[in-house]
């Protein structure tokens, strides 16, 4: 869709708020809370953004909201959305849905790192709207950092605690074990360090794998400098590929005319995830816990590669 930017607003030094809008004014698609929309930003490449809703008009919604936090040593898609300026007109894809919130009544806990409260707020409104218990924690550097601390403040009411590194840290340990014993459902955005150390001490008061919902709200890379090239062979066809430093499993073999299924590409989805015949992999998602990756019979292959020279894989 060529959306216009009819409203730009700067929550922090470095978090702006983007509405966006039809030209015509007519309305956008439907969404449900916790989903994005991609936008298109040319040569870098698209970005995926949680899109925002306070009021729970996600149904015929007249407009978009998004927010972005500036990464000045990123790969340059977050300067390329600041440098954007109202009445331009921007390639956005239709909302797309990774990270569903479930229709259980039982509690929810929602955790955010940093910008990851963007998709968390959705959230919070729908549960808030329809009488469902729930907390909301976010924990960032300080309050200078966290964007819409007063709106949260003011609307989620006891429901929202703000924890800071200076002031009053996360306890993450203290937060899942009351989920456990509530028998809630978690629903974690932010880095990858935060979601695995939440994941890690879920499975370890014994929240199941299925309560523990993620997104990553950055993209992981899927390469390093000390990467190196190694095969993936299709266990049914014998064919070999060699994927290169810079490049995933999936672009390689797409490339080749291989029919994938794959979504998100940021390794927090699972609907990539295919079966290990042999080989090693190197995980790098977030969908698998420490136990099921020390198994090395399944990986996901939009950001995972491999410790060993081949991967027979079941595609």
């Amino acid at each position: 869709m060529d959306l216009r930017i009819d409203q730009i607003t700067d929550r922090t030094d470095r978090i702006r708020e983007f509405r966006l809008v039809r030209s015509d004014g007519s309305a956008l698609p439907a969404w449900s809370p916790g989903a994005h929309v991609e936008v298109d930003l040319g040569e870098i490449g698209a970005r995926a953004y949680s899109l925002i809703d306070w009021a729970c008009e996600t149904e015929t919604p007249s407009s978009y909201t998004i927010a972005v936090q500036r990464e000045d040593p990123g790969d340059g898609g977050s300067r390329a959305m600041h440098a954007f300026s109202i009445s331009d007109e921007i390639s956005v894809s239709e909302p797309k849905q990774d990270f569903p919130l479930t229709q259980s009544t039982e509690p929810i806990y929602l955790l955010a790192g940093g910008i990851g409260i963007t998709p968390l707020i959705s959230m919070a409104s729908t549960l808030l709207a329809e009488g469902r218990p729930f907390e909301l924690h976010h924990a960032c550097r300080s309050r200078s950092v966290a964007a819409y601390v007063d709106e949260l403040c003011t609307t989620f009411a006891g429901a929202y605690h703000l924890h800071t590194d200076d002031s009053n840290p996360i306890d993450l340990e203290g937060i899942v074990r009351r989920a456990a014993d509530a028998n809630a459902h978690l629903f974690i955005c932010g880095p990858k360090g935060m979601i695995d150390a939440t994941r890690a001490l879920a499975e370890g008061v014994g929240i199941a794998k299925e309560r523990v919902h993620v997104e990553l709200f950055a993209t992981p890379r899927a390469e390093s400098n000390s990467d190196s090239s190694f095969d993936v062979e299709i266990h049914d066809t014998g064919q070999v590929f060699t994927i290169p430093p810079g490049q995933n499993i999936i672009s390689v073999l797409s490339a080749a005319g291989i029919d994938l299924i794959y979504d998100c590409q940021r390794g927090d989805c699972g609907i990539c995830q295919v079966d290990v015949i042999d080989g090693i992999p190197d995980h790098r998602d977030v969908v698998l816990t420490d136990a099921e990756k020390a198994k090395n019979d399944v990986m996901q292959i939009c950001v995972s590669r491999a410790k060993s020279p081949r991967l027979v894989l079941d595609i």
